[in-house]
């Protein structure tokens, strides 16, 4: 079997001259499905019967949360790859991954908290479901602090991904939570197996939000690897010659 293919995916050089012409497209998908989701679920979904207007922070928070845990996957499944056939590219995926992580977890824990307030009375609760996902927040900052830790790059990304494969764990406790503990959160409304119990009119709009958040992750992780690459490539030709072009190009 040719796994050349296989191996030109672990090219940091093919990546990032691949990647080129994807970012425009990307952009405008990402910031486009945002705006035609946000107006559509903040401004013309219908009320909830019970939360009102609070409810909506859902656009925001249910997309992100969802974002999260992918991305906690793949960190670990980069990491997984990197360790396995020790190729470069997926070792910076997994580093691209853990700031991004970090930062929707943070978003999802304060929308979480918005959200609580009105609907639970209080801005926090050691809820199963807020306790394993603070925990995630701590996994991200561990990947961080771990890539930090060590001078030796190897030795880094090796502590890293075994890190993250451990902490995958986690991943179906935050899901399966709310059915396996009494908690303060419902139960899912958006089902992958089963029927959904969010109306269509407020589901639509969801979608739209999901959808427009994995395509904004996508772009900000190609931007943020592309970075990782240039840094870690730096004595190479290719790179050099990149760095030439644009000081020639700013010159000019």
């Amino acid at each position: 079997m040719n796994w050349q293919w296989f191996h030109r995916l672990g090219s940091p050089r093919w990546f990032y001259e691949k990647t080129n012409a994807w970012l425009p497209w990307l952009m405008v998908s990402a910031w486009g499905l945002l705006l035609i989701g946000g107006v559509w679920g903040l401004a013309f979904a219908p009320e909830d019967a019970k939360q009102h207007n609070s409810f909506r922070i859902l656009y925001i928070h249910a997309p992100v949360a969802y974002v999260s845990m992918s991305c906690y996957y793949l960190m670990a499944i980069s990491g997984a790859v990197g360790l396995i056939w020790k190729m470069k590219l997926p070792f910076m995926v997994m580093k691209a991954c853990a700031p991004i992580g970090l930062g929707l977890t943070i978003v999802v824990l304060a929308t979480g908290s918005i959200w609580g307030k009105p609907t639970w009375g209080t801005w926090w609760e050691w809820d199963a479901r807020l306790t394993s996902y603070l925990i995630l927040s701590f996994l991200y900052l561990g990947a961080i602090a771990l890539q930090q830790a060590f001078q030796n790059r190897d030795t880094a990304d090796r502590a890293s991904a075994i890190l993250a494969l451990v902490g995958m764990v986690n991943i179906p406790i935050i899901y399966k939570s709310v059915d396996w503990w009494y908690t303060l959160h419902q139960p899912a409304t958006l089902k992958i197996v089963g029927k959904s119990t969010i109306a269509p009119s407020m589901l639509y709009p969801l979608f739209v939000m999901i959808i427009a958040f994995y395509i904004f992750f996508t772009l900000v992780l190609i931007l943020y690897t592309r970075t990782e690459i240039l840094r870690r490539e730096s004595r190479t030709q290719w790179v050099k010659d990149i760095v030439l072009g644009k000081e020639e190009g700013a010159r000019s």
